[in-house]
């Protein structure tokens, strides 16, 4: 059989919406088509937020489709001034084009969550057809594409009267790209109620046209009548605390209109309901805003707390402890919100920490010194949460007091056993395993540095990994033997619940990476299975930002060339001039400052750090995949693979 030869006829472009058609599950949930009908319903939301729709209405339709209308002011219909195409064509077939992108004072939607960028043109790209119809400046018109390609080119219809504005979107999904074509009721119902919620007097309604069924949402009370809703029968230990605050023109950090609004309670018993927002869209897995959340609360209560001298001695306050019994709703606005994923899930943009955790740590220092008795009360349920922590703490050490190995000389340990929150790195080079002993929160994050690189363990005899001096101080080090994936290990003794692997991010990182990560799929399954596995995304770069009017000097960390193009990007859009910042490149782990590697890399709320688990291979492909990748006898393999796959790799040289 020939190889496959790699040249220059090899690199294919992707144009238009191909790239989503050929990796649809980069850009979308691809179990259901739920996710391309909340695109578009987050584009009437946004219209809604910026204060010009004040109706939404979605219907189901007999033939499996779903439309949303709004009242909004329309798409613009007549040319791009560049690209002489009607905008509202552009909208629905360019991937990153629309109005979120325009940041000036003054801006179309300055505080979009899902408008005109890639997701609507996705779920052009993933429908067999689409019908958009636009109602503006007295006139209506009418787009169809189909497949994704315009079907019938943008039309006047009749004339309406010119208060008659708004958008309706009909889109027919295309069942080939979804595990099921039906769209779950349940979930777009919860997604339309908390849309009423979010926009206080906007009337969201949900038509089912194959049962005859209609629901209407409209919540005067907002954030607070939802979550009343949500724990209807629990026993509240203080009242709702409840606010919002934004940043107004003259604010020396955030842009003007950043902040948060939040309702929060506390229950002594029962199920916890925690919902948060960032610009109208969910994010379910929570993220820096909730993250700034937390803090603030806990700042809050603890220094309440010591003013009130409340604190038994020996307790000790964590964030947890205030947080473990609050059901809370809370809705950021950032300006730039920058989130993990197309799909976004959760938040990354590290100064919501900062603008959510500000303003309500602030709100509830007021609130508890008006109210001294809800304070103390709240005080106490914090201290309980901490004291039957630390008794929790205590059982769990002294079951593993008994036989327990040597630790090695080079771990840096932690000063909590809990394992439901400690966590040790693993980390290349003692030069950067220094900095990160001098960065860490000593209290529930330990060190491992490794010297060199780790043995290629996937061809190692078990019996034999011991000979290892770097192997046997992880085994020993995180109190769980190696085992085979039949095995039913002891893992009672695990002393982390988070085992992060953390190199440099170059070429020699990833190796170590690669060798690290062989080990625990070979040697430690049960703990992938158990999702005890990490990998920490250290940046590659650091532009330094001069001071400009009232906003400070500034850090920014991008994680590789396509971050540190978006965070120039959005420099421009600033008004910072060309030039004005630096940037550094960081070689290695070992060049950054405690500091540095505590606010990029370790803190829990800013950091990256990516959860290893199984992919879409089965146990048998995977295991193929790494004996040709790792086996020593198996390098024409490799090389035949390399060949055909290179193209793929992003390298770093």
């Amino acid at each position: 059989m020939a190889t496959p030869r790699y040249t220059e006829a090899s690199i294919r472009v992707l144009k238009g919406l191909e790239p989503v058609r050929q990796r649809p599950g980069m850009y979308t949930r691809t179990e259901n088509p739920l996710h391309i009908v909340q695109e578009v319903i987050d584009n009437a939301a946004d219209e809604a937020l910026a204060g010009y729709g004040k109706q939404i209405l979605v219907t189901l339709h007999v033939d499996g489709s779903v439309s949303v209308e709004d009242d909004g002011r329309g798409i613009p219909v007549g040319l791009h001034p560049e690209e002489q195409v009607p905008v509202v064509e552009i909208v629905f077939t360019r991937l990153h084009a629309g109005g979120k992108f325009d940041k000036a004072a003054g801006g179309a939607y300055a505080f979009s969550g899902g408008l005109h960028g890639v997701g609507v043109s996705v779920t052009n790209a993933l429908a067999t057809r689409m019908e958009v119809t636009v109602w503006r400046e007295g006139g209506a018109h009418r787009l169809v594409f189909r497949n994704g390609d315009v079907a019938e080119p943008l039309v006047a219809l009749e004339s309406v009267a010119r208060k008659k504005t708004g958008t309706r979107v009909q889109v027919w999904p295309d069942a080939k790209y979804f595990d099921s074509p039906a769209i779950p009721l349940s979930e777009l119902t919860h997604l339309l109620r908390s849309k009423a919620v979010l926009l206080p007097g906007v009337k969201v309604a949900l038509r089912n046209e194959k049962t005859g069924d209609s629901k209407t949402w409209q919540y005067a009370d907002g954030l607070r009548g939802y979550l009343a809703e949500a724990l209807a029968g629990a026993e509240l230990m203080i009242p709702f605390f409840e606010g919002e605050q934004y940043a107004d023109a003259d604010h020396e950090t955030f842009a003007e209109g950043e902040g948060a609004q939040w309702a929060v309670a506390w229950t002594e018993d029962g199920n916890v309901t925690r919902e948060s927002y960032v610009n109208l869209i969910p994010t379910p897995a929570g993220g820096t805003h909730e993250s700034g959340l937390r803090e603030g609360l806990f700042g809050a209560v603890k220094s309440f707390a010591e003013l009130h001298g409340l604190l038994p001695k020996g307790v000790k306050l964590l964030p947890e402890d205030v947080f473990a019994r609050a059901s809370f709703v809370l809705s950021a606005k950032v300006l730039d919100p920058q989130f993990q994923g197309q799909i976004k899930e959760r938040l990354n943009s590290r100064d919501a920490v900062r603008l959510v955790g500000g303003f309500c740590k602030g709100a509830l220092d007021l609130w508890l010194n008006s109210h001294v008795e809800y304070g103390k009360k709240l005080a106490e349920l914090a201290i309980r949460q901490a004291q039957a922590r630390a008794r929790s703490a205590q059982k769990v050490e002294k079951r593993k007091s008994s036989g327990v190995a040597v630790l090695p000389g080079k771990l840096t340990d932690c000063e909590s056993s809990d394992a439901a929150r400690t966590e040790v790195f693993l980390v290349e080079g003692d030069s950067a395993g220094g900095s990160a002993k001098m960065g860490r929160d000593k209290e529930f994050q330990a060190i491992l540095p490794l010297r060199g690189k780790v043995l290629n363990s996937w061809e190692v005899e078990r019996d034999r990994l011991f000979a290892n001096n770097e192997i046997h101080d992880i085994s020993v080090a995180i109190g769980v033997d190696p085992h085979g994936p039949d095995d039913t290990p002891d893992l009672s003794g695990l002393r982390y619940g988070r085992i992060c692997i953390l190199s440099d991010a170059d070429v020699d990182g990833s190796h170590i990476q690669v060798l690290l990560l062989t080990l625990f799929y070979r040697h430690f399954p049960k703990l992938v299975e158990a999702g005890n596995i990490y990998v920490a995304r250290p940046p590659l770069f650091r532009l330094d930002v001069p001071a400009a009017g009232k906003r400070p000097p500034r850090k920014l960390y991008c994680l590789d060339d396509e971050e540190l193009n978006a965070a120039q990007d959005k420099l421009r859009k600033e008004g910072v001039r060309d030039g004005a910042w630096s940037i550094s490149r960081f070689k290695g782990l070992g060049e950054m400052n405690p500091e540095q590697l505590w606010d990029t890399t370790l803190n829990p709320d800013t950091r990256r750090l990516l959860p290893v688990a199984y992919g879409s291979l089965s146990p048998t492909q995977t295991l193929a995949m790494f004996d040709m990748l790792m086996g020593k006898g198996e390098s024409a393999q490799r090389r035949a693979w390399i060949e055909e796959k290179g193209n793929l790799a992003e390298l770093d040289i």
